[in-house]
């Protein structure tokens, strides 16, 4: 679940949101979510009742306790086996459809096709962004094999997604192939998940590539490579790729491979080696095969830090903007270089306290892409509270 602190008036709640979207958002009281903490499997209701004593100084009747257990699982909020159930029927509805909508249409970018095509125009023509997007060359199709774009929202990112997707559209256009590897913010450690269904955008559909999509399945073992797919359902991270994906091809389709990839924690924490994961190198390994000797562009759909209060850490005064960028520029290198090992390594030297989200995506497109080097076309920090004391930080970069 995602714990988002909210005000009400005068009262301080919290939030409760479902990453795959099954239950509404369900807004408790701290205590409530405290007491909720505490059904974790291993204490019945009367030691819940006993440390919310210990912890606060307050009592909580049994009869509470257990009207809150029954509000929960009303609420499908606890891991048993009505939520189980709910959940496996909730995937098979999801997947009887075979493509996957555009979720955040009409939210995080114009629904309709013709207010998109002016609101993406207006990020190559706006006052940060490249010109028109055909007014000069791109890259060489035949030198570029891959990029890094943001996943960031387009009010922010928008100028550098324009600028890194106006450089990249030869190949873009003449691609038969295009991976798109996007981080999956609440995907378990080390998890790669697939999906057979399509994408669609507000232009039309890509389709997946199932036959190279069967190939990573037969890689990864079947259960493990789809065991999180209802993901892909509200992840963000390939969508808004797709959408600039599917623009620059003047909203001609081609085959797509969506791979969401889960966080990198164990690695960073020194659990295990991704140069090493047999996941990680099954997944490498027949991607290669499957652009090799093809027209394919591989695609990192990955943001960089993510600093300052709105992310449990410190407001960021000019000195920490001055100090993130050069930690970003760091990163960059590492990626212009080629170097996937010094990426990572960059990142867990430091227990990724600045929270790179696109670690994973970015790390697995250079191990694909290597031999490669790196060209930065962008980069940016931007807001992420009304202070300006938290920062996401973008970057756009073409590999050769």
């Amino acid at each position: 679940m995602e714990i988002i602190p909210i005000e009400q008036g005068k009262d301080s709640l919290i939030a409760l949101r479902d990453p795959e979207g099954l239950t509404n958002t369900v807004v408790m009281s701290y205590g409530a979510v405290m007491l909720a903490v505490w059904m974790d499997g291993r204490h019945n209701l009367a030691e819940i009742q006993a440390k919310f004593k210990q912890q606060t100084g307050r009592q909580v009747a049994l009869a509470d306790l257990e009207q809150l257990v029954k509000q929960l699982d009303k609420s499908y909020l606890l891991a048993n086996e009505r939520f189980e159930e709910f959940r496996r029927k909730a995937v098979e509805e999801y997947l009887k459809n075979p493509v996957r909508p555009a979720l955040h249409a009409g939210g995080a970018y114009a629904g309709q096709p013709d207010k998109l095509r002016k609101q993406l125009a207006g990020f190559f023509t706006c006052k940060e962004g490249p010109g028109e997007i055909n007014a000069d060359a791109g890259c060489d199709g035949r030198q570029l094999r891959g990029l890094v774009s943001p996943h960031i929202d387009y009010r922010r990112g928008g100028p550098v997604y324009a600028r890194v997707w106006k450089r990249a559209r030869e190949l873009a256009r003449e691609a038969e192939l295009v991976v798109l590897l996007g981080t999956d913010h609440f995907g378990a450690d080390g998890a790669l998940t697939l999906t057979r269904q399509h994408y669609a955008t507000p232009f039309g559909v890509l389709p997946t590539s199932r036959p190279v999509v069967d190939a990573l399945a037969g890689a990864l073992g079947e259960e493990t490579a789809f065991a999180d797919e209802l993901h892909h359902r509200s992840e963000h991270s390939i969508e808004l790729a797709a959408i600039w994906l599917h623009y620059v091809r003047q909203e001609q389709p081609c085959e797509v491979v969506p791979i969401l990839c889960g966080s990198f924690g164990h690695f960073v924490r020194g659990e295990a080696d991704p140069e090493r994961d047999p996941a990680v190198d099954a997944l490498v390994n027949t991607l290669r095969q499957a652009v090799d000797g093809r027209r394919a562009l591989v695609v990192a759909a990955a943001d960089l830090s993510h600093v300052g209060p709105a992310f449990g850490g410190r407001p960021r005064d000019l000195v920490g903007r001055a100090r993130l960028q050069a930690a970003d520029e760091e990163l960059i290198g590492h990626m212009c270089m080629g170097d996937a090992q010094g990426f990572f390594a960059a990142i867990r030297r430091d227990g990724d306290r600045r929270n790179v989200c696109g670690l994973p995506p970015i790390y697995i497109a250079l191990r694909v892409l290597s031999p490669v080097q790196g060209e930065r076309v962008a980069y940016d920090r931007c807001p992420a509270d009304e202070n300006g004391t938290s920062l996401v930080s973008v970057c756009g970069i073409l590999f050769h």
